[in-house]
């Protein structure tokens, strides 16, 4: 499943998050990636670990860990640290697969869904579209500031060279409670109705509980 979620509405919020990407320090790119990756990737990665790039992490982490849908639709266990990249003059990343394992210790986690949050404007640079081939298809996504992509891990993807202009997104991973693509979206699915029938049912109805016994059944089955 491929989900393009409008995760950052608030302009105010936008805006802290546009400020302090301006004072923030970048390194290579490669330095991040894995063996295979690290050939066709040519970007620069934010600096979050010092406080400019702490204070960007903690306005980026609620932004996906909070959001609704992305519960919904990912059911996560855990979320990694968000990464910033900015890829310019030429720069691209080219077809790869992520890692099945991402980070170290407690950190440590199996990469079930990737997302990119793009936090620049699309008619601020040329090129920079997100490509994605599954299952058959090839989906090419250049979203707008605020907008969050959940795709698999398990996808080839890629970054298009930036022609012109700064590409600037947050980038990471999410493992699932649900490990298995097909039941996750079985869940969202049952999800999407029960916020539906919710709209038009009394709370307490025979149909609400037994839809709400159906979905936490299922997690229980599959967890």
């Amino acid at each position: 499943m491929i989900l393009s979620i409008a995760a950052l509405k608030d302009p105010g919020k936008l805006g802290q998050v546009k400020d302090a990407l301006a004072g923030l320090t970048w390194q290579d790119g490669r330095s991040t990636a894995g063996a295979s990756a690290r050939q066709v990737k040519r970007n620069e990665q934010a600096v979050l670990n010092d406080p400019r790039g702490t204070a960007l992490r903690e306005l980026l982490t609620p932004i996906i860990a909070e959001n609704p849908i992305v519960k919904a639709a990912a059911r996560p266990r855990r979320i990694s640290s968000p990464m910033v990249s900015k890829t310019e003059d030429g720069g691209h990343y080219g077809a790869h697969v992520d890692n099945a394992i991402m980070g170290s210790g407690a950190g440590r986690i199996r990469t079930d869904i990737s997302f990119t949050l793009f936090l620049t404007e699309p008619d601020q640079y040329e090129g920079g579209e997100l490509v994605i081939h599954h299952a058959g298809m090839t989906q090419s996504i250049k979203g707008k500031p605020g907008d969050l992509v959940l795709y698999p891990s398990t996808s080839i993807h890629e970054v298009k060279p930036v022609t012109s202009g700064t590409r600037i997104v947050c980038v990471g991973w999410i493992e699932s409670v649900i490990r298995n693509v097909e039941q996750r979206e079985l869940l969202f699915d049952l999800e999407n109705t029960r916020a539906s029938l919710r709209k038009n049912l009394p709370a307490g109805s025979a149909e609400l509980l037994t839809l709400d016994k159906t979905i936490s059944n299922l997690i229980r089955m599959w967890s």
